[in-house]
């Protein structure tokens, strides 16, 4: 008969995330008891919610699970962000594959996802046509082509390294968007004068406004952050493509920084855009930018 000392060693997981809870906050991270819940969902395959009931009953967790956790513990420590660590990121309903290489979607995103959404609603046609440039993880234009499925959706992405996540996530959600590798300078030629709405999270952050946070500054690809002098340059493109691309009529949404509002409001309104207008987001901060095709 085994002796009890032969059994493998447990340790509570209420202790468990106290601990790592402790170490995250050491660490400067913003969300130290959630980020420490989720990785230990992530390893032990359950829920954030079951988690935590666990933890109350006072489970234990076996030394291959503690030595998993031990191991992703110290890489969010070291500021990685928690959605590389376990691969997904939350948005909208939509849960996306993420990783390095990819710009990791933001919950103040959502607004421009909403607006684009609420515009194709209103158009009076049963197939309109939407467009998402600069892609990323396709988290926009799978959340235009899931919410509104008649919608015929478009997605355009360089990165060859982020088009890979935009890939697997099209492939996962929604197969029938149509996603191109290519700048959105030039996209999509052939829907010229025919979209309805073109939306976009560009990259807008200045050149020389280096990030607080090290899961942006130092995970975030440069070339989803960086938007020039001012960093609108992205911006500027955009008010130029979505002028090629839209029919009258048609909406162009734009995400930017809290203080950038004025600055893409002028830009659209130089090159003949109408009623630019900016929205705040959850935070009530300044966040997207909307005008309408002549």
């Amino acid at each position: 008969m085994p002796h009890p000392s032969d059994a493998p060693s447990r340790v509570r997981l209420s202790d468990l995330l106290r601990e790592a809870a402790q170490a995250l906050a050491a660490a400067g991270v913003a969300d130290p008891q959630v980020d420490a819940e989720l990785l230990a969902a992530h390893v032990l395959g359950i829920g954030r919610g079951e988690v935590q009931a666990a933890s109350i009953r006072g489970d234990g967790v076996g030394e291959p699970d503690r030595t998993a956790f031990d191991g992703l513990l110290a890489r969010r420590v070291a500021r990685e962000p928690l959605q590389h660590l376990t691969g997904t990121a939350p948005f909208r309903h939509l849960e996306l594959r993420v990783g390095p290489g990819v710009f990791v979607p933001r919950p103040e995103t959502e607004v421009l996802a909403q607006l684009a959404i609420d515009a194709l609603r209103q158009v009076p046609s049963d197939r309109p046509v939407a467009v998402d440039l600069g892609s990323g993880s396709g988290a926009i234009a799978l959340a235009m082509a899931t919410e509104v499925p008649y919608a015929r959706v478009h997605a355009a992405e360089l990165s060859a390294e982020a088009i890979a996540w935009t890939r697997r996530n099209v492939d996962a959600i929604a197969p029938d968007v149509v996603l191109v590798q290519a700048d959105l300078a030039d996209a999509f030629p052939e829907l010229d004068g025919t979209v309805d709405v073109v939306a976009s999270n560009p990259p807008y952050v200045p050149d020389d406004a280096i990030p607080r946070d090290p899961e942006v500054r130092l995970f975030d690809p440069p070339q989803a952050l960086y938007g020039g002098a001012d960093g609108l340059d992205a911006v500027r493109v955009l008010s130029r493509t979505g002028l090629r691309l839209a029919r009258s009529g048609g909406l162009i949404a734009i995400e930017h920084g809290e203080w950038q509002g004025e600055g893409v409001r002028g830009i659209l309104t130089a090159d003949g855009w109408r009623a630019a207008a900016t929205h705040p987001d959850l935070t009530l901060r300044d966040r997207v930018t909307t005008a309408i095709r002549p």
